[in-house]
């Protein structure tokens, strides 16, 4: 059903209803800013009859199982700071924000685990945990506004996997809502607790198109004393040398890619191809590292260049905007996942990108929507190193041309089996994922 077939005073008055006029805004109403973020998600002409905003789980419930007994399409979400990921979701009539659900529900800080709503970002869930002297172990693309449901459901891990692993690796338990309205919960709030554990891989990364996330619990971590970067900066055969070294080293970074020589030149860190490496421990650990990984770069004829305090902050900031922000609305960025081994390669061929020396996973940046040729020739590459290329960010034109996941794989058919089980009447999210779920 589209939202040209719903009434727009029904629509708002089904829902004011369960969570007050006041958390109900008809599309009209939204800002100008607001419509655009949301339109970037959407096939056009679909627009929403409305946003919603819960401030419960339980009125979160009321609505998603309200949208569900009418088949209203639902297209949920966070702060919005990556509604333009993934694929455009079709027929939207009802956009619900957990914006709201935004409270802390448990710090158990002997235990080293957090209980919080969905809908708080993840900058304000620092800030919490920093006070205890610890911190959650993820690197999310936009930290000031990401939630954590969001980066939950879009897989939003960042440089730190080098040391911590994946969002699903820090996950210990989820409160979700069924698309039927139901709430449910998978895992605990302690850190043997591996009840539900599948589940919870199941909705990471998943992009709300089984469930909508409402409550987790993390594993957190202790702040480090001190932190210092290196950078090694040359010729690509030397820093892949370089890679090479540090990943059957002793060596134990918290960050680690190899960076393009684009991307190396933009930053200006030096010429050629660079490899940046964190450490973050106790002084004299930090100050070990810093200095053994500089002489391996050192033997191999590279530039290297150590960043501590306020230089390094600003190194990664500068990082990660200029991988991410761009004044530019037909860039279009790309997730990759390659074999380490073939990292170099890779961006050998591309022109702004970097990629995790451990995972082999990374991303790549094209700033013009002319450049789909290109990009449609790094997924070949990719492909052809056993990896794969999925558009994250783009024009809506481009991902209406282009098949945005990409994926080759065998497993689709299960993948819309678990769909139809979790979803049956296909009210969430639907388009947004791979093959079309």
């Amino acid at each position: 059903m589209s939202s040209e077939q719903i009434p727009l005073r029904l629509c708002a008055a089904s829902f004011a209803s369960i969570v007050g006029e006041n958390a109900v805004c008809p599309w009209e109403n939204l800002t100008a800013n607001q419509q655009q973020l949301i339109s970037q998600a959407i096939i056009p002409g679909s627009l929403p009859s409305c946003i919603v905003y819960p401030r419960t789980t339980e009125q979160l419930a009321e609505a998603i199982a309200q949208s569900n007994h009418n088949q209203w399409c639902v297209f949920a979400c966070g702060s919005g700071s990556k509604l333009s990921w993934g694929g455009l979701v079709k027929g939207v009539d009802v956009v619900i924000s957990t914006k709201h659900l935004n409270k802390l529900i448990d710090h158990a800080v002997g235990d080293l685990t957090v209980t919080v709503e969905a809908g708080m970002k993840f900058s304000d869930l620092q800030a919490i945990l920093a006070k205890a002297n610890q911190f959650l172990a993820l690197d999310p693309v936009a930290p000031e506004s990401a939630t954590v449901g969001g980066i939950i459901a879009t897989a939003d891990t960042g440089s730190l996997r080098q040391r911590y692993g994946s969002v699903r690796d820090q996950l210990l338990g989820i409160t979700f809502v069924r698309a039927d309205g139901k709430i449910a919960k998978a895992g605990g709030r302690v850190v043997k607790n591996v009840a539900g554990y599948d589940l919870m891989k199941l909705f990471t990364g998943s992009y709300c198109t089984l469930g909508v996330i409402s409550q987790v619990t993390f594993r957190v971590y202790p702040l480090p004393e001190i932190s210092g970067t290196v950078v090694l900066t040359g010729t690509a055969e030397d820093v892949s040398q370089a890679a090479a070294t540090l990943r059957g080293s002793e060596l134990t970074p918290t960050q680690a890619d190899l960076l393009s020589m684009q991307l190396v030149s933009e930053l200006g860190l030096g010429k050629g191809m660079g490899l940046i490496a964190r450490f973050q421990s106790i002084a004299e650990s930090v100050k070990e590292q810093s200095n053994r990984l500089v002489e391996v770069g050192q033997q191999l004829g590279l530039q290297g260049t150590i960043y501590a305090g306020a230089d390094e902050a600003d190194l990664w900031q500068r990082l990660r905007e200029s991988m991410h922000v761009s004044s530019s609305e037909s860039a279009i960025t790309c997730k990759i996942g390659v074999l380490p081994t073939a990292a170099v390669e890779i961006l050998m061929q591309a022109q702004k990108g970097l990629i995790h020396i451990a995972s082999g996973l990374g991303v790549l940046r094209f700033e013009s929507e002319a450049e789909v040729e290109r990009v449609l020739g790094m997924r070949s590459l990719c492909e052809n190193h056993r990896g794969f290329l999925t558009i994250l960010t783009a024009p809506v034109a481009v991902k209406q041309k282009l098949d945005v996941w990409g994926y080759t794989g065998n497993a689709l058919g299960m993948m819309r089996r678990i769909k139809a089980l979790f979803d049956a009447k296909n009210i969430l999210s639907p388009g947004r994922f791979v093959g079309g779920i």
